[in-house]
Parts: C-alpha cells; structure tokens; sequence
C-alpha cells in the first residue's frame, strides 16, 4: 500500500501530534505513522492516567485526556492516521528531483510506503522494552504488566508494585484509591523517586516494602500470589497479587532510525534552530532530537513542533510567510 502526503510525522505521541496540527494549519496534508497500535506514543502506553504539570495552559491533566484533546485538534485537517506500522526506512524519492523539495519515501516494516515532500521524526526515546524480572515471565500477560492503562481494571484486586523510580510510586499513588491493596516492593532502602511524592506513599494506605526482592508467583490461569525475600536475613514472605506492575524502567533504541543517514549524537537526531537535520527537508522535534540548551518537556516539544512545521511550510512552498496566520482567522475552519 501506498500514501502520498505533503508531510509523514513519524510517531503519534504529543510532539508528532501537533506537528501535524500545525502542518494542517499551513494547509498541508498529513501521514501519522507509529509502531503503536493506539496514538499517544509512551505517554499513551505508559502513562495514560498519570497527571502531566508541564504543558501550559494546564494546572493538571492526564496522559489519556492529553493525547484525546490532541487528536480532537489536528481532526479537522483529516490527518491519514498509520498505527501499528513500523517505519523501517528512508530514501530520496526520486521522481521528485533534488533539494530540499525532492521529497522522501518512509518503508513500512509491512512493506507498505508513504510518499512525503517533507518528513517530521518525532519518535520520542525511541523504540522502547522494558525490564523484565525474570521469575515472572511465565505470568506475563497474565497478571503481570510494565503499566496501567486503566486504573478501572485493578479496582478491587491485590496489587504489587515493583520498583523505586517515579513511575512506581506513581502508580502506587494512582491505584491506592481502587485497588483492594497496594504493596511496593523496592530492593533498596531509598527510592529514586521525587521525594514529595515517597512521603505521600509513605503517608497513604499502601504497604511499602524496601530491600526486598520478588523471587516468583504462584497462581494457575492467572497470577494468585507472589512469594518475597526480604532483608539480609533472606526471610521469605507470600502476598496475595492478581497483578504485579513492573516498574523497572526501559531499555531504549534508536532501532531502524539509526541507518536513515541522520546525524546522531547519543541516539538523538542533531537539529538546527529550524529543527533542521542534516538531510534536506527532514526534521526532528521531541525527546528524539537534540541540540545545546536543550529542555526534555512537552511543552518544549511542543514549541519545536510548530518550529519545524512552519519551516517545512516555507520549504514545501517557496515563497509563503515563515509565520502562520492568526489562529482567530481559521475560526470557521477548526468548528
């Protein structure tokens, strides 16, 4: 299968999407590719009902409420959405000729392509697997998961949470309020994550358990229990759990990205001020770029996002303003 578009966004998380809300603005058509079944990106896949503090406009808002009001903005310019597929590759189009208009052609891992004049990477961190724990592999997928994206589906279960970053202490806060029980499990005795939030662990209903180690779970269909050992002393303990999060972090790749020819420092894209990178009409916004002074926020993203899609506006056709018009003028076009 084949898609033409004026611009291929590759990745659906909060950067990607406006990029192409942007695109539209200037009147540009868009493709929106990601390896994700679902747009949001991580912050979808990882962090849907965590509340976000750094967008402006915003004293709080969930990752799933984000990403929704998100796609609500960029639907009016009818963006072709591609979940679930895989870019694999870049290469000049060549029916298009040379510069910075000759266009580019993005390989889908399904053999499928997507024909562009211009293409914005927003592909976050990167492909993205996470940790796992050993002893629980045999439950995975069944009882045992690396995040929530409902809070719903917990209420009344037996929760264990392993880890000491902030993404389990989140969670633990997160599920407290649902869940039967909320234990954290934690192999050191200081956590890593922000310390406000550990005092309201601490503070709230939820069992906390620190140099301790999951050693395995027992359970038949489905995750029953989780056995424990704990302190020096190696003293084993059994807890009741129908799910375990493993909060163990990530491990991140720059995965087919890395063989595009882009200039790359500590597998990020290298950007100029127009989030330029060294291939002419490809551009690079979100956590998957950098350049010095750099800040790793959304709402930063979201400033680049805008950057490179007036830029590439300008590229695509020469001749037009670099600034967009007011927003208050498209007011009959975004109702």
């Amino acid at each position: 299968m084949e898609t033409s578009t004026d611009v291929a966004v590759v990745g659906a998380g909060p950067a990607g999407l406006y990029a192409a809300y942007c695109a539209g603005f200037r009147g540009l058509s868009s493709a929106i590719i990601d390896a994700l079944p679902q747009p949001g990106g991580q912050l979808t896949s990882l962090y849907p009902e965590k509340k976000i503090y750094d967008v402006a406009g915003h004293v709080a808002v969930r990752g799933r409420d984000l990403i929704d009001q998100l796609l609500a903005q960029v639907a009016p310019f009818r963006p072709r959405h591609l979940p679930g597929r895989t870019a694999v590759s870049l290469t000049p189009d060549e029916g298009r000729g040379e510069g910075a208009g000759r266009g580019w052609v993005v390989g889908l891992e399904d053999g499928g392509r997507v024909r562009a004049g211009a293409v914005v990477i927003a592909a976050g961190l990167g492909r993205a697997v996470p940790r796992t724990l050993a002893c629980l592999q045999p439950w995975e997928g069944r009882g045992v998961a690396h995040h929530v994206p409902r809070l719903e589906a917990h209420r009344g279960r037996d929760v264990v949470i392993v880890g000491g970053g902030d993404s389990a202490v989140d969670w633990a806060l997160a599920l407290a309020p649902v869940a039967r029980s909320v234990t954290v499990v934690h192999r050191r005795a200081v956590f890593r994550a922000h310390e406000h939030s550990v005092k309201q662990m601490y503070a709230g209903d939820i069992r906390v358990l620190t140099e301790a180690q999951v050693t395995g779970g027992e359970g038949r269909e489905h995750l029953e229990r989780v056995r424990l050992r704990q302190g020096g002393s190696g003293g084993e303990l059994t807890l009741p759990a129908q799910a375990v999060v493993s909060a163990l972090g990530f491990i991140t790749s720059s995965g087919p990205l890395a063989g595009w020819g882009l200039r790359m420092e500590s597998r990020r894209v290298v950007v100029d001020g127009a989030m330029r990178t060294n291939l002419p009409g490809v551009y690079a916004v979100g956590d998957i770029c950098t350049y010095e002074g750099r800040v790793p926020l959304i709402s930063v993203g979201f400033g680049e996002a805008a950057t490179a899609a007036n830029h590439l506006a300008v590229a695509l056709r020469p001749g037009s303003r670099l600034a967009p018009e007011h927003s208050t003028d498209r007011e009959a076009l975004l109702s």
